[in-house]
C-alpha cells in the first residue's frame, strides 16, 4: 500500500494530536469535584425558611381556607400574619427593610402558600411586583418614601395594567396622564385589580403621550396614592375562583397626582418598566400554579390509597397507577423548569424565555392535574366537602394572568427566532 501524501499525514496528525488535547481536556473538567454532580437540592437555609412557611400554612391558613374562600372572605388576619414574617418584602432591598430574597426561595414561598389557597398567594405575587418595579425603576426619592413601608407591609401594593378594553395588548390602553404644571391628571379605568382597596400606592399604566408611534414610546408608570381624590374602586368582580381575594375595577378620574411620582421620573418608559418587572414576576404565578397542582396530586394519591373499590385500594388499579405517574411527572417537570428559570434570573440573566416557559408549563399542567385529581376522586371530587373542587376552580387563574398561555408561546418563540435564547 502506498504511503499517504505528506500533507494527509499531516492533517492526520493534526486531527490526533487535537483528539487527544481535547480528550485531555474533557478528563480534567469531569474529575474535577465541582462537575461531579448538579445540586437540585435547597441549602439547609432554603430548607428552614420552608419549614417555617409550612409551619404558617399549617397553623393560620390551612384551618380557615375553605371557609374563607367559599364565603369570600378576606384574609386579614393571615395577612397581619404574613407581615409580622416580613414576607411583604420579598422583593425589596435589604437597605431599606426587606428579605431581598433570591428567585429560587421566592418561588417556593408562593408554591407553599398556594398549596392551602392560591388567593393568599395572590396577595403578596402583585404586592412583591411593585416592589419589584420601584427597587428596579424607581427614583431615589421613590425608594426612599415607599420602600421600606412595603417591606413591612404597613404600605401594600399590586399593579394597574390591564383595562375593560386591554389585557394581553398592553399598548391599547386607554388610561391617559396630561402633566399640568407639577401635576399629571389622570383618566381612564383599570380592571382586575388585585388589593386595590390596600394598595398605596398603585402603580398605574398610562399614555403620557397618546400620540406616539410605536405606543409604548408614549405609555408611563406613575404611583397613585390611596385616597387620592377621584381614585376609587368601582367594582369587585364575581370570579369563579381566587376568591377572599379581591379583584376590583378601578376608576381614575380627574385624578391628581405629584409630577415626581413619575417612575424613574421619565416619560415613554412605563411598557418596559412593567415588561421587566413582568418577566421575573411570572415565576410566581408559575410557582403558584404549581402548589395548586401538588395540593391535588397529594390529596389524589392519598385518597387512592383510602378508597376501597372491589375489595382493594383503588391505588392497585393499573388506570389511578397511571394517572398518578403522569400527575407526578408534569410537577416535577413544572418543579424543575421554575428553578431553572429563577437560578437563571438569580444569576442576573434576562429570564423571558425561562419564566415564559416556567408559567406556561405550570399553568397548563395545573388545570390537567386538578381535573385528573377530580376524576381519581370521583364523586366526591365534584363536592364542595373535599378541597379538590376549590383547587380546580382556582387552577385556570394561572392559565391567563400576567400574560395568558398563548402569549407565553409568543415570548418563548419570539426569544428562539430573534437568536437571544436556544435550546440544546
Amino acid at each position: 500500500m502506498e504511503a499517504a501524501p505528506p500533507q494527509a499525514r499531516w492533517g492526520s496528525d493534526r486531527q490526533n494530536v487535537a483528539t487527544e488535547a481535547h480528550a485531555t481536556s474533557l478528563i480534567a473538567i469531569v474529575t474535577s469535584e465541582r462537575c461531579l454532580t448538579m445540586d437540585f437540592e435547597f441549602s439547609d437555609e432554603q430548607r428552614l425558611f420552608r419549614d417555617t412557611i409550612r409551619d404558617f400554612v399549617a397553623k393560620e391558613i390551612e384551618p380557615v381556607a375553605s371557609e374563607y374562600e367559599a364565603n369570600d372572605i378576606y384574609p386579614t388576619d393571615i395577612i397581619e400574619g404574613l407581615k409580622e414574617m416580613g414576607l411583604f418584602g420579598m422583593m425589596v432591598p435589604e437597605e431599606y427593610g426587606g428579605l431581598d430574597l433570591d428567585f429560587v426561595t421566592y418561588a417556593m414561598v408562593f408554591e407553599e402558600l398556594a398549596k392551602s389557597w392560591h388567593g393568599v398567594a395572590g396577595t403578596l405575587g402583585s404586592h412583591s411586583l411593585a416592589c419589584k418595579v420601584i427597587a428596579l425603576h424607581g427614583t431615589q426619592q421613590q425608594k426612599d418614601k415607599y420602600l421600606p413601608d412595603l417591606a413591612t407591609g404597613k404600605r401594600r401594593s399590586g399593579i394597574g395594567l390591564t383595562e375593560p378594553e386591554a389585557g394581553s395588548d398592553l399598548q391599547g390602553i386607554k388610561t391617559t396622564a396630561r402633566l399640568e404644571g407639577d401635576e399629571y391628571v389622570i383618566n381612564g379605568t383599570k380592571t382586575w385589580i388585585t388589593n386595590a382597596r390596600h394598595a398605596d400606592p398603585l402603580p398605574v399604566l398610562v399614555k403620557t403621550d397618546p400620540s406616539a408611534t410605536p405606543a409604548h414610546k408614549g405609555m408611563s408608570l406613575i404611583l397613585v396614592e390611596a385616597g387620592t381624590p377621584g381614585f376609587t374602586v368601582s367594582k369587585d368582580l364575581p370570579k369563579l375562583g381566587y376568591k377572599g381575594t379581591e379583584s376590583c375595577e378601578v376608576s381614575l378620574i380627574d385624578v391628581r397626582v405629584p409630577k415626581e411620582n413619575l417612575v424613574g421620573g421619565v416619560e415613554g418608559r412605563g411598557m418596559q418598566q412593567v415588561l421587566g418587572a413582568l418577566e421575573t414576576g411570572r415565576i410566581n404565578v408559575a410557582a403558584r400554579a404549581l402548589g395548586v397542582a401538588q395540593r391535588a396530586y397529594d390529596e389524589a394519591l392519598q385518597y387512592s390509597k383510602d378508597r376501597h373499590a372491589f375489595g382493594q385500594p383503588i391505588s392497585e388499579f393499573q388506570a389511578i397507577q397511571i394517572k398518578l405517574a403522569d400527575m407526578a411527572t408534569k410537577i416535577m417537570a413544572a418543579r424543575l423548569l421554575i428553578n431553572w428559570a429563577a437560578s437563571t434570573a438569580d444569576a442576573g440573566g434576562r429570564v423571558d424565555m425561562q419564566a415564559g416557559m416556567a408559567k406556561l408549563y405550570a399553568a397548563e399542567i395545573g388545570v390537567e392535574v386538578t381535573l385528573d385529581a377530580m376524576r381519581i376522586h370521583g364523586g366526591y371530587g365534584y363536592s364542595k366537602e373535599f378541597i379538590i373542587e376549590r383547587l380546580y376552580r382556582e387552577a385556570p387563574l394561572s392559565v391567563i394572568g400576567e400574560g395568558t398561555s398563548d402569549i407565553m408561546r409568543m415570548v418563548i418563540a419570539r426569544s428562539l427566532i430573534s437568536g437571544k435564547n436556544s435550546i440544546g
